[in-house]
């Protein structure tokens, strides 16, 4: 049974805080630590974590390492899933320099640009060819998921060209609505909307404390 969005986003959210602290050499914590962490309460945390059958210790908690291979049972895929990249500015560089050997279940194995100067080389492990190439490798290599960086005007035309090369899912930064398929999974991140919503609520704040 597939996991509602918001369970899902805690587990990530969860995986995440666990990963940052393993690198900071913390072996273990207990549910009320990643609760406060995550900013939600600890019963929340074990609801969020009954599914994986992963009990703590009294003394100690949850084994860090143990709950993260837990987790990742619950929502990666059983086998490794590849996504492919269309634009390769500023943005797309950024992406595909954050997500290089980060998951090893889900991984950018492909950029594409419609730019000659961007294309033909490895850019942070992953190969970027010539947009015309893209329904070709989509369809050779079976991938379903695509990641959309271009400029709002190309956006949609770049989305319809993954839809009719296979993708069944969207991860779209361009600041415009996509139009696509019911059966396509579209997840939308406008950073100017993002960056409105944190001044308007930082000002009620303020507002708040008299300043």
């Amino acid at each position: 049974m597939a996991l509602a969005q918001k369970t899902f986003g805690r587990l990530s959210l969860y995986r995440h805080i666990l990963d940052t602290l393993l690198a900071e050499g913390t072996r273990s914590l207990f549910s009320h630590e990643l609760a406060q962490l995550a900013g939600v309460t600890a019963a929340q945390v074990r609801r969020d974590l009954m599914p994986a059958r992963i009990t703590g210790s009294p003394t100690k908690g949850y084994e860090i390492r143990a709950l993260v291979h837990a987790i990742g049972g619950l929502i990666d895929a059983r086998s490794p899933e590849s996504a492919v990249l269309v634009g390769i500015g500023n943005l797309g560089r950024a992406i595909l320099a954050h997500f290089h050997g980060r998951n090893p279940k889900l991984s950018i194995v492909a950029a594409f640009d419609d730019d000659p100067t961007k294309v033909n080389r490895i850019l942070h492990g992953t190969v970027c060819y010539p947009l015309d190439d893209l329904p070709t490798t989509v369809r050779d290599q079976g991938i379903r998921i695509g990641i959309v960086t271009v400029p709002a005007a190309a956006a949609q035309t770049v989305a319809d060209l993954l839809v009719q090369s296979g993708v069944t899912g969207l991860l779209n930064f361009a600041p415009v609505r996509l139009q696509l398929p019911a059966n396509v999974y579209l997840e939308e991140i406008d950073f100017g909307m993002s960056l409105e919503k944190v001044a308007y609520y930082t000002r009620g704040r303020v507002a708040k404390g008299g300043r």
